[in-house]
């Protein structure tokens, strides 16, 4: 009978490459039945199944080669060195006993091995493992991230996604960062990872589909001023949010940006893309309008050395997850809400100063914001602070906790770091490109005028009279500023607060 393995195989080298081998297969084969019946996409999985093993199955076919040609030069040169297996005589029951132990223990330590191995590789993947284990130096992007719309998002959906070219960037990328941590070579405030990110389209747009966004949305906000009275101010918006899909109406609005059915380009001229010289719209005509800013600050050699990307999703909502807010916002909100009670004096002014003051550590923080908040009422208000002492311990909680998620000075982290690009209130964002500056090649100037994406339904200022209108009212400043804000972003002045 013919032999279809060569004897030179049986020698105890080439069974062991061979028994790692086998497993390694017989693992991937596991780990890809259970990732497929468990809906697949599966970050780290996928890096052990697709990378992971095959090299262990190249390993242990090397070992196995290896002993093979051992075995040959034994036979052939040293005869007498030749290795000879014990001999198993299966009708012995002694034989037999032991064989079937031995064949038992080996299938349950592959069983319990595949089983341990995925769940170790489930573990790997987790947010727990991501933001605390490995990456305890990722404090304040785990808490930002806890308390974001996308907590419910593993960070690996999003930071690697699927694939295994990605796989492999993200697990390079964390070498070094592994390096970082140990040798503390990291910076503070850890850098935002934009050039490493995957494109909108093979990451968000896996949930938001852009072809269902149409129509308008409807928002109110309150805001209250920084003075004694905490002067309530109240706008209804309609936000143009526009559509992707022609079916279920205009795809004009804010999303007309995404590059669906159009492409635009545009070059950065610094890390974070808040600077943006130069715009390129690409019509469906074929026709492409180059849109330049007409600032004196920028030089043309800036642009040599300028990031050029197509413009997705990401550009806008480039802090979906990790947020930090500002001080007026959150206190905005706070009050809004009753956590702060609107009838507390200066409880506005008091409050955003108590967070944006400089602080050494979070303890520190947290010991320092109640002294200054009730050493404020003592000094301006002694009789508040008497008869309302309730609610100025309140405000010392709801500060503290508005505190500790958001600023992190171990890190040099606050909402100051991270520009949110959504709206334009507190960084730039939508002025990066609509400030009145940019002019095509076509005459067009990308206008920065309130109506463009969004129309003021209502808005009332404490206790003036009431301003409504279906066709939209005319914005007023809550403070005399003239026609200062007309001409100036937002951000000129409330990113300073």
């Amino acid at each position: 009978m013919r032999r279809f393995i060569p004897k030179t195989f049986f020698n105890p080298i080439s069974m062991i490459g061979a028994a790692i081998a086998g497993i390694s297969l017989f693992l991937g084969i596991f780990l890809m039945v259970l990732d497929y019946f468990a809906g697949g996409g599966r970050a780290y999985v996928g890096i052990i199944t697709f990378i992971i093993l095959p090299l262990f199955i190249i390993l242990g076919l090397a070992i196995t080669l290896v002993g093979i040609i051992r075995q040959w030069w034994l036979r052939r040169h040293a005869r007498g060195l030749e290795y000879h297996f014990p001999a198993i005589n299966l009708n012995d029951p002694h034989h037999r006993t032991v064989f079937g132990f031995v064949a038992g223990l080996s299938l349950l330590f592959l069983v319990a091995l595949a089983f341990g191995s995925f769940q170790m590789y489930e573990y790997t993947e987790s947010v727990q493992f991501c933001g605390t284990t490995c990456h305890s130096v990722m404090k304040p992007e785990y808490t930002a991230y806890m308390y974001s719309p996308h907590a419910r998002v593993s960070c690996a959906e999003c930071h690697v996604g699927s694939g295994a070219d990605w796989y492999v960037k993200s697990k390079l990328s964390g070498a070094y960062q592994v390096y970082s941590v140990m040798f503390n070579k990291y910076s503070r405030p850890i850098e935002t990872p934009v050039r490493n990110l995957r494109p909108a389209q093979q990451t968000c747009e896996q949930c938001h589909w852009p072809k269902h966004f149409f129509a308008e949305k409807q928002i109110e906000k309150t805001y209250f001023l920084s003075d004694e009275k905490n002067t309530s101010w109240w706008l209804n918006l309609l936000l143009k949010i526009g559509g992707g899909n022609t079916e279920t109406g205009p795809t004009s609005g804010i999303h007309w940006h995404m590059n669906i059915n159009n492409k635009i380009m545009y070059a950065a001229t610094d890390s974070q893309r808040q600077v943006i010289p130069v715009i390129q719209v690409y019509e469906k005509s074929g026709k492409i309008v180059t849109y330049k800013s007409t600032d004196d600050s920028f030089k043309e050699e800036q642009l040599k050395n300028a990031e050029v990307r197509q413009m997705d999703c990401i550009d806008c909502h480039n802090r979906p997850t990790h947020i930090y807010r500002t001080p007026n916002e959150t206190v905005n909100e706070a009050m809004k809400l009753g956590w702060i009670n609107p009838k507390l004096p200066s409880a506005k002014s008091i409050s955003v100063e108590a967070l944006g003051r400089p602080y050494a550590t979070e303890q520190g923080a947290m010991d320092s914001i109640g002294v200054f908040i009730h050493e404020q009422y003592a000094l301006r208000f002694p009789d508040v602070s008497r008869t309302m002492k309730s609610d100025i311990d309140s405000t010392v909680e709801r500060i503290k906790k508005i505190y500790s998620r958001n600023f992190f000075p171990e890190m040099r982290v606050s909402w100051k770091n991270y520009p949110n690009n959504i709206g334009h209130l507190y960084s730039p964002g939508c002025f990066r490109c609509h400030d009145g500056k940019h002019v095509g090649d076509n005459g067009k100037v990308l206008s920065r005028d309130c109506n463009t994406c969004h129309v003021i339904l209502a808005q009332k200022l404490d206790k003036k009279d009431l301003h409504i209108s279906l066709d939209g009212v005319s914005y007023e400043h809550p403070v005399d500023i003239g026609d200062a804000w007309k001409e100036m972003n937002c951000s000129e002045c409330h990113g300073n607060q």
